[in-house]
């Protein structure tokens, strides 16, 4: 069935805050204002038919409950401006609102447990894409879409400036709780100084490979355009996972073993630079995001829901990355994770608003987490969610959960189509006799 023709909008509001909210302007982190981070982050959460609802009951509790959580959350429902004088973005709170979408579908809730056959297949579950909030967008879009039987699909736009994923799922659970119960008892902090420049003149990539370019010696990019590329979802169990970590346990080069991500994160790269024949000498590394809410000195507030993330950084030749072990692999990933403390999350902090630091795409596979982020539990009174994903598959790499099975990961990548066959291949291989 074609996902895009099948739904249809009824109706977009705009909604504000249940309650008078603070008339003012809010400074943005330099983390939150990085050029890297002018996207929305979108999710898909599916929901049961929940039996004995009613539609129009059902829609105006979680409307009223989009009104309420803004309160808490103004400056979700203000808009986003650069700074007048020096670097960074601000939030103008005049409590201008978010769009909330409602839309109709013939399609079956079972619909979303097949992978996607291109990347902008499930567009429409959430029809506004908010591509540049300085042109006066709003930070929030949700669309709720009924699918047959009383299923229910809510599409989610955050701008990324706002909040991280851990923020973004902190508003979520808010919104969700105000759905369920009528109240709730968040109390986030905005707090975005902390993470401020101190400006004692770091202005060094040394040491921070995220932002180095690589010499590009196979056009890299062009592989990449979202007409060349097929969706794939693999999900590692607990037992596909145990049997990847004991591959690397006769060979690891650290003496604890290492983590399900580690070695996770190791072997998608891995099968994704074997199945994408890069020239031996082509650098390439794995972005992923690292949550420094607790690496740095003091610690952030428990209800801070800015961009508390940095990227951490493996980096090889794809040579290395496609002939040493999954240790090898694992340990350059481990590394990158180690390096990140209070001293360099204030590099990155001084690098991105002094220089301006960016990451370049080339060689770059990213990949996000998204399955500790408790996505899979958000209710809005109809149950925990039956599936959670991305509203568009892409070229980076999500980590996703898997409803009932808190051990298991479900891995979504976008793949150039002439080695997708290869890539589902090699991740799915036990690679016993190609690791160790």
């Amino acid at each position: 069935m074609n996902m895009a023709s099948s739904v249809q909008v009824k109706e977009i509001t705009l909604i504000t805050p249940s309650a008078p909210t603070p008339t003012q302007i809010l400074n943005l982190s330099a983390l939150d204002s990085q050029l890297f981070l002018r996207f929305p982050i979108e999710y898909l959460l599916t929901y049961e038919p929940c039996h004995g609802s009613d539609k129009s009951a059902t829609l105006a509790q979680i409307k009223l409950a989009l009104a309420r959580a803004l309160v808490p959350y103004y400056p979700l429902a203000g808009r986003v401006r650069a700074r007048k004088h020096g670097y960074g973005l601000e939030v103008v709170c005049q409590a201008q609102g978010v769009v909330f979408i409602e839309a109709d579908s013939n399609l079956d809730i079972s619909d979303f447990e097949v992978v996607p056959l291109y990347v902008t297949e499930r567009r429409k579950m959430l029809s506004l894409h908010v591509v540049d909030v300085l042109k006066g967008d709003p930070l929030l879009v949700v669309q709720l879409t009924w699918l047959l039987n009383g299923a229910v699909a809510l599409g989610v736009g955050f701008s990324h400036c706002m909040c991280d994923g851990v923020g973004s799922v902190g508003f979520l659970n808010s919104f969700a709780e105000f759905a369920r119960l009528g109240k709730c008892s968040s109390n986030p902090v905005w707090d975005r100084h902390l993470l401020d420049p101190s400006h004692y003149g770091f202005d060094s990539v040394v040491g921070h490979p995220e932002f180095n370019r690589v010499t590009d010696f196979c056009g890299f990019m062009t592989r990449f355009a979202p007409e060349k590329l097929t969706p794939t979802s693999v999900t590692f169990d607990k037992i596909l996972l145990g049997e990847l970590k004991s591959v690397t346990l006769t060979s690891r080069l650290s003496e604890l073993p290492y983590t399900s991500f580690e070695v996770l994160s190791a072997h998608i790269w891995r099968s994704w630079a074997k199945s994408l024949n890069f020239p031996p000498n082509q650098i390439l590394k794995l972005l992923f995001s690292i949550n420094i809410r607790e690496r740095v000195e003091p610690s952030l507030p428990a209800e801070f829901y800015g961009n508390a993330i940095v990227l951490g950084c493996a980096q090889t030749s794809a040579k290395n990355l496609t002939d040493k072990s999954l240790s090898y692999v694992a340990e350059l990933v481990r590394r990158a994770k180690e390096k990140v403390g209070n001293n360099y999350v204030r590099e990155v902090i001084e690098l991105v608003s002094q220089t301006r630091a960016s990451p370049d795409s080339v060689g770059v596979l990213i990949m996000s987490q998204w399955s500790r982020l408790g996505l899979d539990k958000v209710d809005f009174g109809m149950g925990p969610a039956a599936q959670v994903g991305p509203i568009c598959s892409d070229r980076y790499c999500l980590l996703l959960p898997v409803q009932n099975q808190t051990d298991a990961v479900k891995v979504m990548l976008a793949v150039p189509t002439y080695g997708v066959d290869k890539y589902q291949s090699l991740l799915l291989k036990n690679n016993k006799s190609s690791s160790c």
